[in-house]
């Protein structure tokens, strides 16, 4: 198996809709088997961005809001867009300061990951924020946002229990209880 090599065949491309956050593009293929098919994807215009804050007490902040595509309240790291084209850890820095008024001094890069890669092309980052210092929010004009101070062990049980669902939120979450039982975390 090459890994390098496509086995999907675009015989057509339709785009079906178009908006400044995401477009969707229909295709008409010849699957890895040859077998006629068609295929959709979602393209995203902007790459998702989670931060995980931890302060000296291994406090995190949390970002609650109502999820229109869910219909339902969400709890979450700090998180939002990134302009493609623009440094992730820039998008971040922005999207701490706007959701919490958080300022820190130091990022670690966590990891990078692919949200639904079955139906999309999202790409994320997500960073661990630390040596912070408080500042005033200035969330977007679209957000009600509801920013609340936990232990990190609440958070990873919100995880456990299913509180959390948010995939960047649980992957940080669950990155960051590892690095802590690992001891690369203090």
């Amino acid at each position: 198996m090459n890994e390098q090599h496509n086995p999907w065949t675009i015989l057509s491309k339709k785009d079906i809709y178009n908006n400044p956050w995401i477009s969707i593009a229909e295709f008409d293929v010849l699957n890895p088997a040859g077998g006629k098919g068609i295929y959709g994807k979602v393209h995203f215009k902007n790459n998702a961005i989670g931060i995980i804050v931890l302060d000296d007490e291994l406090n995190t902040y949390l970002v609650g809001q109502y999820r229109f595509p869910l219909n339902k309240y969400s709890w979450e790291i700090p998180e939002g867009g990134g302009p493609l084209g623009i440094d992730p850890l820039e998008s971040a820095k922005r999207e701490l300061k706007e959701e919490t008024g958080l300022v820190a001094e130091e990022w670690t890069k966590l990891l990078d990951l692919h949200l639904s890669n079955s139906v999309t092309d999202e790409y994320g980052c997500i960073f661990l924020a630390r040596s912070l210092k408080q500042e005033e929010a200035m969330p977007e004009e679209t957000e009600q946002l509801v920013v609340k101070k936990v232990s990190f062990e609440e958070a990873y049980q919100m995880v456990e229990n299913g509180t959390i669902t948010d995939s960047l939120a649980v992957t940080a979450i669950l990155k960051v209880r590892i690095l802590l039982l690992e001891g690369k975390l203090k």
